[in-house]
């Protein structure tokens, strides 16, 4: 079995309120997707911000990169979950699965949640709980941003790789405060080393997980 290849995607940035993330100041956030290779086909985790909405850019004032070419052939998309700018580029995808935890699609369809338009015309795929797509790629339950946020855990071999989305929202945090699915994590790294990947920061976090606390 040949590993997974794990390719991160500059889908472009947005200014997040101070107010939002308890900061003094507004910050700058990169919006990360990630092709992902394996023997059995190609997926891509989120797909960026696509088209917003004028409230949601005046507030939010995103710079949006396109999706490269690379990313529009493939197999399956995940979503880590459906805030708009994760799923901005699905509509992009019509005949292509999308995998999602069904309770994060059924808060997403009572509204008030994303930009609802970004959820029609979509081939969503409802999952409970983990998940295996391939052999090495498994999708995990990561709650906490939101109650059906998922993450996709890769088997490289010597050490595994985690595309956590915003499960936190930056490196520096990873594990402040300590969420019980590390704990899943863990066993499934089964001691080896880690490297988290996620959607708003470029920072990696790479240990033995659970990470100390």
């Amino acid at each position: 079995m040949t590993s997974p290849s794990v390719e991160p995607l500059d889908l472009g940035y947005f200014v997040r309120p101070a107010e939002e993330w308890g900061g003094t100041h507004a910050r700058v956030e990169p919006v990360l997707a990630y092709l992902v290779r394996h023997d059995h086909g190609t997926l891509l985790f989120d797909t960026g911000m696509g088209e917003g909405s004028p409230e949601t850019d005046a507030h939010y004032r995103p710079t949006r990169h396109p999706l490269p070419a690379v990313a529009r052939d493939v197999d399956l998309v995940v979503n880590c979950h459906l805030h708009f700018d994760h799923i901005g580029g699905n509509p992009l995808f019509p005949d292509t699965p999308v995998l999602v935890q069904r309770t994060e699609l059924a808060t997403a369809r009572a509204g008030d949640y994303t930009l609802d338009r970004l959820l029609d015309g979509v081939r969503y795929q409802e999952i409970d709980g983990e998940h295996t797509i391939a052999p090495g790629v498994t999708v995990v339950p990561t709650p906490g941003h939101t109650e059906g946020h998922q993450s996709l855990l890769l088997d490289q071999g010597d050490h595994v790789t985690v595309l956590a989305g915003q499960a936190y929202d930056v490196a520096a945090e990873f594990g402040v405060p300590y969420r019980s699915w590390i704990d899943r994590l863990a066993e499934l790294a089964d001691g080896r080393t880690a490297e988290v990947r996620f959607a708003h920061d470029r920072d990696l976090w790479e240990g033995v997980l659970p990470p100390r606390r």
